[in-house]
């Protein structure tokens, strides 16, 4: 299945419900009408459904009370938004609320077991860590592909790489960790979410990144997922399409901060 629609109304029936659940892990979750709003130690997360079915002076209060339990906690907030959604207009009042867009991504959709071609590499290996000193090695990459800091990164995998539906990957060439990315299944469901896949400068090019793709949806085929989904960089987006991805949507966060 290559239907574009098709594979929104899976992601919209299966993925972001189950995205809210699991936002920010033992955070808890509160309902406010059609919305589900994570307050986490460090911030929070808000995303509603599809249609929000509410408007005008009524959709203006829901997006103030949410602003304001943020504002009592002195805590950020990202309220994610996507193209397809109801009312178009969400955006335009996030923003006469004070919150401020970042950069927009595409979410893209493939089949797993589309995407499982295997890739030749030269001088690179691919491998499965749970190990603490990898995932550092992991940060310090991103560091220099970056140009910046991301140790923050490096600490969120230590947070979930012994969780079961967390599968870290590592691409090494002459003792370095030159790339990696991870697979995230999405409990209950058949999505699993793609990220990562940054490459230090001088191995682009050689399909490190198709290969680790290619890595994950095998994985993925053998737990039974159907579904990868990738918000995905405009850099990233034609690679993704050649193997097969389509994109269903875009997203923007939207983030309010005190």
């Amino acid at each position: 299945m290559t239907d574009a629609a098709a594979l929104l109304r899976a992601y919209d029936s299966q993925a972001r419900p189950a995205e809210w659940e699991n936002m920010i892990p033992g955070a808890p979750v509160h309902r406010d009408g059609p919305l589900h709003r994570v307050e986490g130690p460090r911030g929070g997360n808000v995303a509603g459904l599809p249609d929000l079915g509410v408007t005008g002076a009524e959709l203006d209060a829901l997006i103030l009370r949410q602003r304001d339990v943020f504002a009592a906690l002195g805590l950020p907030v990202e309220w994610k938004t996507w193209s397809h959604d109801h009312p178009a207009d969400l955006p335009q009042r996030l923003e006469a609320a004070g919150f401020a867009a970042e950069d927009r991504e595409t979410v893209m959709v493939g089949l797993a077991e589309e995407m499982t071609a295997s890739v030749e590499l030269a001088g690179v290996t691919l491998r499965e860590t749970r190990d603490e000193a990898d995932v550092r090695r992991i940060g310090d990459c991103l560091s220099e592909v970056w140009g910046k800091d991301c140790s923050a990164i490096a600490d969120r995998l230590m947070s979930i790489k012994d969780d079961p539906d967390v599968v870290i990957v590592v691409a090494e060439a002459e003792g370095l960790v030159v790339s990696s990315a991870r697979l995230e299944v999405v409990p209950g469901t058949e999505f699993g979410g793609m990220w990562g896949g940054s490459t230090l400068e001088r191995w682009r090019g050689r399909g490190i990144y198709r290969a680790l793709v290619a890595h994950r949806a095998r994985i993925a085929v053998q737990r039974g997922i159907k579904y990868l989904q990738v918000d995905a960089s405009e850099d990233s987006r034609p690679i993704l399409e050649r193997l097969g991805f389509v994109a269903v949507t875009t997203t923007t966060p939207y983030v309010w901060r005190p």
